[in-house]
């Protein structure tokens, strides 16, 4: 080291510059445990209770995993939000990646649009091979994460208030347009509110439930809060700085909607701008008590199981498309559909195959096998 200074103080070397160390990007397990869970909970397909809905003593629980038929929301309802908000939460930290890595602005854009567009080829192929025909639409979660993946990228490189305002925009726009184009019963029609009549112009048929292809223009708001909260924790405040943040948030996402709530009803098959609200005070209440017991308090080990999903969930989202079926029917033959346990039989079977798919996960995990788009 002496030499090298010597030298370069008599001009036979160049000054050597030391680059100042860049502060290295947190890891939040919290991250991959709330995404494992979600991913969990949605293969489970409401972990058998759904075979239970009337019966007397578990019915109540059994309506925890069904949708509610229009108004209204349950725990349920609240899973895809969670879905579309974790994929934002990764998406700063994703960016941060690749931009260390030396890849410029038209290379970020060219791989988020084509990553989008995976999306959408994936969505078609496994609601076809799932259905078995043929049939192109674009309400499957996996194509709506497409849309607002593709938007919240771009929202993300404006200045924070003009990200704040796009925001308002999505769902004061969708409002109005369900107000200027009401169906014959009011604007949240659940046969021919505007987002069906779209949809029916281009696909030519209707929805069952009334999803809709421009339902994307709300549920970005929860893609664009999850980036929100991934560049938060991407700036290495401290824990309770954190949650006062992310309590602020679910505070005036829970105020917000119930003050829209007189006007514009919690529908989540029509996104209204009150159920996203809504909903998005429940996902950032549940990533609360994620981080607060894992970074906060430091218990990690009970997340591993959950990890080992959250690092896989483009793999169990498609198994669980693909071959819950098929699990059922081959888990049966040792399980006997465990039919001797009596009432909580479907529920035991449905564990039975989550528990399979989640060794499938361990599997992969093992050998640092993770399927990426």
């Amino acid at each position: 080291m002496a030499t090298t200074l010597a030298a370069s103080e008599k001009g036979i070397l160049p000054p050597t510059i030391t680059p100042e160390p860049r502060p290295a990007t947190k890891r939040y397990v919290a991250l991959d445990a709330y995404r494992g869970f979600i991913m969990l909970v949605l293969a489970a397909e409401g972990f058998g209770f759904s075979a239970l809905t009337g019966d007397p003593t578990w019915g109540r629980i059994a309506n925890w995993f069904e949708h509610v038929p229009w108004e209204g929301g349950v725990f349920w309802d609240m899973i895809q939000p969670a879905f579309m908000f974790m994929v934002g939460a990764a998406m700063p930290f994703a960016m941060a990646r690749r931009i260390e890595l030396g890849a410029t602005p038209r290379e970020n854009f060219r791989h988020v649009l084509t990553r989008s567009i995976h999306l959408i080829i994936l969505s078609q192929i496994l609601i076809w091979v799932s259905a078995g025909h043929i049939k192109p639409q674009l309400i499957n979660v996996l194509s709506q994460i497409a849309f607002t993946y593709f938007l919240t990228y771009l929202i993300m490189r404006w200045p924070w208030r003009y990200q704040a305002l796009a925001a308002f925009l999505l769902l004061a726009g969708w409002t109005a347009l369900l107000f200027a184009f009401p169906g014959p019963d009011g604007p949240f029609s659940h046969r021919n509110h505007i987002g069906l009549r779209v949809d029916r112009a281009i696909f030519r048929y209707d929805y069952d439930p009334a999803y809709s292809t421009l339902n994307f223009l709300t549920s970005t708001v929860w893609t664009l809060a999850g980036a929100w909260v991934g560049r938060m924790l991407m700036s290495n405040k401290s824990h309770r700085e954190n949650l006062t943040k992310l309590a602020a948030g679910m505070a005036l996402s829970f105020a917000l909607a119930f003050a829209l709530h007189p006007w514009i009803p919690f529908i989540k098959q029509v996104g209204t701008a009150s159920f996203v609200l809504y909903s998005l005070g429940w996902v950032l209440l549940m990533f609360i008590g994620f981080y607060w017991l894992v970074e906060a308090r430091g218990y990690r080990k009970w997340t591993f199981p959950l990890v080992v999903v959250g690092m896989n969930s483009i793999f169990i989202y498609s198994l669980s498309m693909l071959l819950v079926q098929w699990l059922d029917r081959a888990v049966g033959v040792f399980t006997f559909h465990y039919k001797f346990v009596g009432t909580l039989a479907p529920v035991a079977q449905a564990c039975t195959i989550l528990l399979v798919m989640w060794y499938m996960c361990y599997w992969l995990y093992k050998r640092n096998i993770f399927l990426k788009l």
